[in-house]
């Protein structure tokens, strides 16, 4: 099983999979409880969508620079500094709610906040990561990663949802604070190596320019990107749920439940088995393989007038989804030389933030052109055709074998 890897008896690799849940866990529900409270004190659902915009402006647009800091300054001291700005804002999203419940600026400038701790923090995790997971365990130890942390993202609203439910929004609050807190302990055994290379005098801007020229010039981390983002821009059903539960399954809130969930069971299947499952002497084919899978899932349930069928269709596009992640993740580490891994993976953050926000306005224009079930079907087509056309114009990720490149820079494990 995976969770018997000799990896867990490594107490570095532990610590920082420790902070990764913690941190996930508490993240995970603090954001869908500010969305539920901003609800509840205006029920106004324009409000979720500002709610959302606040969030994902700031974090879009610092993060390259958050890449930049990144690869300049030792990246556990970075998220030791995030660790506790996030124990702050989850206190100050607590005292809002026992003294102002009623207010929703606080909850705002909370959002904002937030997004500014993320375009910091995430660089420099993906960077401290690379650190930690030897390059010989490289699909094993991204598996447990990926693993915990959707596990984590997927048990915190639901966990915080009772919470708030049972004790209220302050304490459920002061509970999240306190996990936060968690993550930052969790981060103090780990070494705090330097930066790699040299200290020079180039500015933030011809640094951020350079991370971003890097993945523009090759091929596993472009064309990797490019499929995430353009499944998730075309393929993501997730935005259009609602309106396929109630106007075409006619399977009301219970149902609309069943669908959210579907997805992230099948992502959460994949990732527990994606160290067992993934051929890494063919690990390009396989990603092709199992994006075309996820569009070919999402076609089926753009068509599924039936619940059973559409809750195995987005079953298996969150598998597929899920062992995606864990070779795209593993690509950014091994295509990622180590002075620039906290740019790259900025620049990453950036195709993920686009995809997503850019997704959902997709998903809605399309709806209204061409129906809420055409908008889904030609989704998924689209989102094959893409696949189709990154296998002929990056033959370097369709050839790609991860255990050969492992092996070859394995030199350099930490």
């Amino acid at each position: 099983m995976l969770f018997g890897d000799p990896l867990l008896r490594d107490r570095v690799f532990v610590c920082v999979l420790l902070s990764n849940v913690c941190e996930r866990f508490a993240a995970s529900a603090m954001a869908v409880l500010l969305g539920f409270q901003v609800f509840e004190v205006t029920r106004n659902p324009l409000d979720l969508g500002w709610l959302g915009l606040i969030e994902a402006v700031p974090g879009i647009g610092l993060v390259l620079y958050g890449g930049h800091v990144a690869d300049r300054h030792r990246r556990r001291t970075i998220l030791l500094i995030t660790s506790a700005g996030l124990v702050v804002l989850a206190l100050a999203a607590a005292m809002a709610s026992r003294f102002a419940p009623g207010a929703v600026w606080p909850l705002f400038g909370i959002g904002f906040l937030l997004g500014i701790v993320r375009a910091f923090e995430d660089p420099a995790a993906a960077g401290l990561e690379a650190q930690v997971v030897p390059m010989a365990a490289l699909v094993r130890g991204t598996a447990l990663l990926t693993t915990t942390a959707r596990l984590a993202a997927v048990m915190g609203p639901v966990l915080g949802g009772f919470a708030y439910g049972w004790a209220g929004p302050a304490w459920t609050y002061a509970v999240i604070a306190l996990l936060f807190g968690g993550a930052l302990v969790a981060l103090l055994p780990i070494p705090n190596p330097p930066p790699v290379g040299e200290r020079d005098e180039q500015g933030a801007v011809v640094r951020i320019v350079e991370g971003v020229r890097f993945v523009l010039h090759d091929q596993l981390l472009l064309g990797s990107m490019l499929l995430d983002l353009f499944a998730v821009f075309f393929g993501g059903a997730a935005a259009l749920l609602p309106a396929i539960a109630t106007e075409i399954l006619h399977v009301g809130p219970t149902g609309f439940g069943v669908l959210r969930s579907a997805m992230a069971a099948g992502a959460l299947v994949a990732a527990l088995f994606a160290a067992r499952m993934l051929p890494e002497r063919r690990a390009g084919r396989a990603l092709l393989w199992v994006i075309g899978g996820f569009g070919l899932a999402i076609v089926v349930f753009g068509v599924s007038r039936v619940l059973w069928l559409s809750v195995l269709a987005l079953f298996l596009a969150g598998m597929c989804d899920g062992m995606s992640v864990v070779i795209r993740r593993a690509i950014l580490r091994i295509a990622s030389p180590e002075g620039m891994r906290g740019r790259i993976a900025a620049v990453k953050s950036v195709f993920v933030g686009s995809s997503n926000e850019l997704g959902a306005f997709e998903s809605g224009v399309a709806a209204s052109l061409m129906g809420v079930s055409a908008a889904v079907w030609s989704g998924g087509l689209v989102t094959l055709a893409i696949v189709g056309a990154t296998a002929v114009l990056f033959p370097k990720l369709r050839r790609l074998d991860l255990r050969e490149m492992a092996q070859a820079g394995a030199g350099g494990l930490r």
